[in-house]
């Protein structure tokens, strides 16, 4: 939803009350989670209205790194520049809300315990870490149930409040592991009625925690027709079939979670044109609710 001038202003005012220098920060690419205050640019150079004290160049995405160094020479002529972002390898810090990711997105934890081949998470960030829990409503912490049951609980109450307060329902899009998903977190996530919630389904040993975790979200009052639980599947590395992937999906759905095809990229951001239409398909509601309602039909 497009900002209004008085909210977009209000953000900005809140930067600048916060900062003793004027930063612009440069985005590569614009995504549903870039900032849109008036301090945002997003893949240009700088005109003669740009005035700052410092230039931060975000990259988000390994294959935006040679634009985003064109960038950073461009910005130069304006102030001191400096690039950083998931895609730069560099490790994670405090999180600053509205900073790098529009309003409304958090991040409470950094890191994941897990080594999965195809993620930076890890070489990035080492393991789970727990940050300060600022307010939102769009949690994106790579792996939020591998913290303490003090800081999820912490990370709920203040979603519970955002609620009440805000009127947004909460978001999981950063994803919830499978096989740490305990009865009271469901009770929890239940009484909060979040939006959607994404698990995963990225190798083989994923499925019996997803099927397991189905089962207790089902039990615990969710409902496949709501569409709330969500699950990202990984599919399209070198070895992967269309045949493979398609099942995964079934199974996926079979497990109760409605599924979103995640195509594997390497670090040049390439995927062929055939994934790229797999992808495309699996995220049509049409064709999903179908096979939704063919499974529940055999079953």
């Amino acid at each position: 939803m497009k900002k209004s001038a008085n909210e977009v202003n209000e953000v900005q005012a809140c930067f600048m009350a916060k900062q003793e220098k004027r930063i612009i920060r440069v985005f590569p690419r614009r995504t549903r989670a870039t900032p849109c205050d008036g301090l945002v640019v997003v893949g240009r150079g700088p005109d003669l209205f740009d005035v700052a004290d410092a230039v931060h160049v975000s990259v988000a995405f390994e294959w935006d790194l040679p634009f985003a160094e064109k960038l950073a020479r461009a910005w130069e002529y304006v102030a001191p520049v400096s690039v950083g972002g998931p895609a730069t390898g560099q490790r994670g810090g405090a999180f600053t809300p509205g900073m790098y990711l529009r309003e409304g997105y958090v991040i409470t934890s950094r890191g994941c315990r897990n080594r999965c081949w195809f993620c930076s998470v890890w070489r990035r960030d080492g393991d789970t870490r727990e940050l300060p829990v600022t307010d939102g409503w769009n949690v994106l912490d790579d792996n939020l149930l591998a913290c303490s049951d003090a800081h999820v609980k912490t990370v709920f109450a203040m979603l519970a409040r955002v609620k009440r307060e805000r009127k947004k329902r909460p978001e999981f899009t950063g994803g919830l592991e499978s096989r740490l998903l305990k009865p009271w977190h469901v009770e929890a996530l239940r009484a909060l009625r979040p939006k959607q919630m994404f698990f995963a389904y990225d190798t083989p040993d994923d499925l019996e925690p997803l099927r397991a975790a189905g089962r207790m979200l089902l039990s615990g009052g969710f409902t496949v027709a709501s569409h709330t639980l969500r699950c990202y599947v990984l599919c399209g590395w070198r070895d992967d079939t269309f045949s493979a992937a398609s099942r995964r999906m079934r199974e996926t759905i079979d497990a109760g979670f409605m599924p979103m095809a995640m195509v594997w990229r390497d670090s040049g951001g390439r995927r062929s044109d055939e994934w790229r239409r797999f992808q495309r398909e699996w995220a049509r509601p049409a064709i999903v609710g179908r096979e939704i309602m063919e499974r529940r039909r055999d079953s």
